[in-house]
């Protein structure tokens, strides 16, 4: 059975990477449709090596007929329309924040909580989460089956395709502008990006944290469990693609380093290179165009009973967005082959 799809936001970072990935792993897709807004009807982007599809315009498009829809636009273009493919008898699976938090809406990282899918027939919309909270919880997943995560306290250093082409742009003409002596122009970050990191991802918050890092821990605790306990500091750092994070855990039960090894060398979507040695681990330069997320540095925290520190790299694009939200659909399909029809 094939499925006739629709791609929104065809034409940005994560929606190139979903129609790359479809193509990749051979959806079943009888038919595919990018959709952008309206500067961008008539441009063309790659499916696949050889397919080259037209894009046409969001705003006016008929949902009718349409399976399945891998939206990735800003949350206010997925406010409007999300709804309205699901209406039409889709089942859209939506890359922005604006669904996340609904109590109605699924959340899911198909490593840690396929069955929460099931869900998607009440509104026919199923949220991916936040590219920081995906890589994170791939990880946490198996150790928290094996241990008991209590509390998790994590910092990023996040890559700045995390903030779209544009952003990517500026940390470039930043680069480059430095070794010609031109003066710095920060438009997309508020402070300099290029040879430097900023300690402020999306809007701070009243109590002083910032979205990205509040999105860390309540999308933590609706996938993983609703009782661990996040603190989250948010970094953007100068690298094109791939974010890192440095984790340490705080467990109920014990855990010593060849276990967590063990069970994370199992646990599906997990790589783990842990060498004591020059290079035995992974960085976000490594990572970018892979689709596992890996992990290295394991060791024990011996200031806690039972503490662990990791560090956890993957593609932000990949794994981030483009390739859980298509994994979603794949989970889906198997599970729901008619789509609740």
């Amino acid at each position: 059975m094939g499925y006739k799809v629709a791609v929104v936001g065809a034409t940005g970072n994560v929606g190139r990477e979903i129609l790359a990935i479809l193509a990749e792993r051979e959806f079943p897709a009888d038919e595919v449709v990018a959709l952008a807004s309206a500067r961008s009807v008539g441009r063309e982007v790659s499916y696949g090596e050889e397919e080259v599809l037209r894009v046409h315009d969001l705003e006016t498009y008929d949902f009718a007929g349409t399976d399945l829809v891998l939206s990735s636009p800003g949350a206010s273009v997925s406010a409007k329309h999300a709804p309205r493919a699901a209406e039409a008898g889709a089942v859209v699976i939506d890359n922005t924040s604006y669904f996340r938090m609904e109590p109605d809406v699924p959340l899911v990282v198909p490593e840690v909580n396929p069955t929460d899918i099931d869900r998607f027939t009440k509104r026919r919309i199923i949220a991916n989460p936040n590219c920081s909270t995906i890589q994170m919880l791939v990880a946490l997943k198996p150790l928290h089956d094996l241990a008991s995560i209590r509390r998790v306290v994590v910092a990023t250093y996040q890559s700045t395709s995390g903030a779209g082409k544009e952003a990517m742009d500026e940390l470039f003409n930043q680069t480059r502008g430095i070794y010609v002596n031109d003066p710095v122009q920060p438009a997309k970050f508020t402070k300099q990006i290029a040879f430097n990191c900023i300690p402020h991802i999306d809007k701070f918050m009243d109590d002083g944290s910032t979205k990205e890092e509040w999105k860390m821990v309540v999308e933590t605790r609706k996938i993983l469990d609703p009782d661990i306990q996040v603190t989250a500091t948010c970094v953007r750092m100068p690298c094109f693609v791939g974010h890192a994070e440095a984790i340490n855990l705080d467990c109920a039960r014990p855990i010593d380093e060849e276990a967590a090894r063990a069970a994370l060398r199992k646990a599906p979507g997990v790589t783990v290179v842990d060498y004591r040695a020059d290079e035995g681990y992974v960085t976000p330069a490594e990572c970018a165009g892979e689709d596992p997320v890996y992990v290295s540095r394991i060791r024990r925290d011996p200031t806690v009973e039972n503490g662990l520190n990791i560090w956890v790299v993957a593609d932000n694009l990949r794994k981030g967005a483009a390739l859980n939200a298509v994994q979603i659909a794949e989970a889906l399909i198997e599970r729901h082959p008619r789509l609740g029809r």
